[in-house]
């Protein structure tokens, strides 16, 4: 278990740039060292953000698209090209505009996809597809992704493990399939926090005034499953990525001043 650090930025948009540019160098390192990297993404605005800023770099092009293998965190249980689907507004962002392989883009099953309306077997299938990819130096069913990000939720959540509900308690499957979400859809996929865990670093992204209480009670040293983002960090490195209206709550001693 890392300590988590945090990083807090004046705004939104510098933080989204700083946590672009911060992404870049961390796959442009994992791929002189290994040949590849593998990143988890998150969905909603904060990390569609710094997709789109990702996109505006300039030094995206430091990177070798064709060597990086893409996951997702957690997505909603809707059909393929949704527009309320992580992936579609991913492609949006940025992933539609840079020479990826396809084969290595690896989105979580559709509602209308082979395993059509069972999210069991779709959460399943994508647990198998993790595990397929993990290597044995992995010690884990899931490969020991470089980084994976996460949006902080209001609430606290995290992928679409939300508080008290079956997801965050799971220990022992590393995708599960989510029903009753409290936040639409209803229906959704998720990385478990096993699988969180096993990532080399996790990153968590929280910007703008309504993700400062979610911040204070996670940092406060809440339980994970009363908040689970609590339970969300990574085997080397956990960052906090924030903008001082996300951190407006949070003691001063917690992060170096200029850090902002």
């Amino acid at each position: 278990m890392s300590v988590p650090q945090l990083v807090v930025h004046r705004d939104k948009e510098l933080m989204a740039q700083a946590a672009a540019a911060r992404l870049i160098t961390r796959i442009v390192d994992a791929q002189a060292a290994r040949g590849s990297a593998s990143i988890v993404l998150t969905g909603g605005r904060n990390g569609n953000g710094l997709l789109a800023a990702l996109s505006a770099a300039p030094a995206r092009d430091a990177v070798d698209w064709a060597r990086l293998d893409l996951w997702w965190g957690d997505e909603r249980f809707l059909p393929g090209g949704d527009p309320e689907r992580n992936d579609t507004q991913a492609g949006a962002a940025l992933l539609d505009s840079v020479p990826l392989d396809p084969a290595r883009v690896h989105t979580m099953p559709a509602s209308d996809g082979p395993y059509g309306s069972d999210i069991e077997a779709a959460a399943a299938a994508y647990a198998t597809e993790l595990a397929a990819a993990a290597r044995p130096e992995d010690h884990a069913r899931v490969p020991s992704f470089d980084v994976l990000m996460l949006g902080v939720g209001p609430d606290t959540h995290v992928a679409s493990l939300f508080p008290e509900l079956p997801g965050v308690r799971e220990s022992e499957r590393t995708v599960v399939a989510v029903r009753g979400a409290p936040k639409p859809p209803p229906l959704r996929i998720s990385l478990t926090l096993p699988a969180i865990r096993a990532a080399h670093e996790v990153w968590l992204l929280a910007a703008g005034e309504d993700k400062a209480e979610a911040a204070e009670i996670v940092l406060s040293g809440a339980g994970e499953v009363q908040a689970p983002a609590a339970g969300a960090y990574g085997r080397a490195r956990t960052l906090w990525l924030l903008d001082e209206a996300a951190a407006s709550k949070l003691p001063r001693a917690l992060y170096p001043a200029g850090s902002a």
